[in-house]
């Protein structure tokens, strides 16, 4: 074991060297892209916050998918969020995996190059369509009578520029349509569909996407509309 770990280790080096320096190189071409891709996010966070002073709190609208999936509560939110983060960094990790596996079907940062573009398009969207139409968050936070149901007007720009990170991203409310977590989801899962060679694993994605759409409803943080929409 000790002898083949000594004869392997040298070659996974130059691996890594060799795939680093080709990255750095089209890092340096698409770098102004990427950039543009991750201020974009920024933005994005940016305009939810804005919907949430706008937000009004109401009765929760009539919908298909709360009465056929079982309420998960409040004390259980933390299960659509925690298989969220697991598809999130799971799909991170995948896209390095170039610069140690020497089967090789696309240039980590050409993959984000078009990961961002459809995360901007898509968020651009999303943009337009919750400030066009403010719907009562079904959130427990943004009900009538929680504390983060109504902001109050901002007392400055640096307030609102700063975005109350991350709490501000976690407890937000008005932007529903459509959700954000199955814009991200879905763009993970259809690339590794397009990219990735394991059959299982393009399976077991797709059941994942379906399991976390299914909790988000459950969790009563976005309508059944906003999933099906995404």
């Amino acid at each position: 074991m000790t002898l083949y770990i000594g004869r392997e280790a040298p070659k996974l080096w130059r691996k890594i060297c060799m795939e680093t320096y080709v990255e750095l190189q089209l890092f340096m071409e698409k770098w102004k892209l990427l950039l543009a891709g991750l201020i974009f996010q920024y933005i994005h966070g940016l305009a939810a916050r804005g919907v949430h002073y706008l937000h009004r709190p109401g009765p929760t609208l009539q919908d298909a998918g709360y009465m056929i999936l079982p309420e998960l509560g409040k004390e259980r939110g933390y299960v659509s969020e925690s298989l969220f983060t697991f598809i999130f960094l799971s799909f991170i990790l995948w896209t390095f995996h170039p610069f140690v596996y020497h089967s090789k079907r696309f240039y980590t940062v050409l993959l984000w190059r078009r990961i961002l573009s459809f995360l901007v398009a898509s968020q651009a969207l999303r943009i337009i369509t919750f400030y066009s139409t403010q719907l009562p968050g079904p959130n427990y936070h943004c009900r009538e009578g929680g504390e983060l149901a109504r902001l109050p007007p901002p007392e400055s720009v640096t307030e609102v520029l700063l975005i109350n990170f991350p709490q501000g991203v976690i407890y937000g409310c008005g932007d529903l349509i459509f959700s954000s977590h199955m814009i991200f989801t879905l763009v993970f899962v259809l690339t590794y569909h397009k990219y990735g060679t394991k059959r299982f694993i393009k399976l077991l994605a797709w059941v994942l996407a379906i399991v976390q759409s299914l909790l988000i409803v459950a969790s009563r943080k976005h309508y059944t509309v906003d999933v099906v929409v995404a």
